[in-house]
């Protein structure tokens, strides 16, 4: 844009009663002050930044962990900060566990608006040299824990004729990842659920949307790096795979999960979309 043009433009704004357009509130998503968020695995990384985002932007966040310290810190640093939440001991692969929590978040922060699926695990190995130990706790955390969380939040949802529902699925889900084949499975599970549960439930202004993350920076990647032979190799291989440069970092992940938590999407159910840095372009 030419000067002049732009220094005309900002001179009508400023003389007439409209808003000045280059003006951003610090709160950028519509409608999530005051709803009460449940995020699972709150207390790692991606769940940690989703916490802090949707505190940030005025909600009431239960930081759901099953390490209640590492839960703890991130509601303890939400609240030094001016916002609002509470920490919430919860291992999702107990229904006993999840009821109790949603039941407690209820209580102390109000009716659920906002689900967070985001509780994951993995194990890097290739298919044949896993055990059925292994594939048990991969679908309890990565599936079962999923389907706790939605059968619990649901029904007040259903009552109320509202709710937000945002799955973290992978990448692996949509285009496989070697050493990666019974979480790429349980993954791609919760991807056909929430497609599922978005047509059931559309009826009662009840969205459901999934968020897959790339190579993200966070304690789970290097776990997983961890079972590679060479883990240093393994993530500068995911580096300089991704078109924008760089690994994905929690923040990343958390501005597109607040958004599908908010009522900018309310008009959008059903859909997966990845935050990989052009990692995957799936149509």
């Amino acid at each position: 844009m030419e000067t002049l043009e732009y220094v005309n433009m900002l001179s009508y704004v400023q003389q007439t009663k409209f808003p000045n357009p280059f003006h951003l509130t610090e709160k950028s998503m519509k409608n999530l002050n005051d709803k009460t968020v449940i995020v699972t695995g709150g207390g790692g990384g991606i769940g940690g930044a989703t916490c802090r985002r949707f505190a940030a932007e005025g909600a009431k966040v239960a930081v759901f962990d099953m390490n209640m310290d590492a839960a703890q810190k991130v509601a303890t640093e939400i609240n030094a900060a001016g916002g609002s939440a509470a920490a919430f001991a919860c291992n999702i692969t107990d229904r006993a566990q999840v009821d109790a929590a949603v039941a407690a978040t209820e209580a102390q922060l109000g009716p659920v608006d906002v689900l967070v699926n985001n509780a994951g695990w993995d194990v890097f190995k290739p298919f044949v040299k896993t055990v059925p130990a292994e594939w048990d706790k991969l679908i309890a955390i990565n599936l079962t824990g999923a389907l706790h969380m939605h059968h619990a939040v649901l029904p007040g949802m259903v009552a109320r004729n509202y709710g937000r529902i945002v799955n973290i699925a992978s990448d692996a889900a949509r285009g496989g990842s070697s050493g990666e084949a019974v979480y790429a499975a349980c993954k791609g599970g919760l991807v056909a659920l929430s497609k599922t549960l978005a047509r059931e439930h559309a009826r009662h202004n009840i969205t459901v949307n999934v968020v897959c993350p790339g190579p993200t920076d966070t304690a789970l990647l290097a776990g997983v790096a961890e079972g590679a032979r060479d883990p240093a190799k393994l993530i500068e291989a995911f580096r300089s795979a991704i078109p924008l440069g760089r690994l994905g970092q929690p923040d990343d992940l958390a501005s597109a999960i607040a958004f599908f938590g908010s009522d900018d999407a309310s008009f959008i159910t059903g859909q997966v979309i990845s935050v990989s840095g052009g990692l995957t372009m799936h149509g």
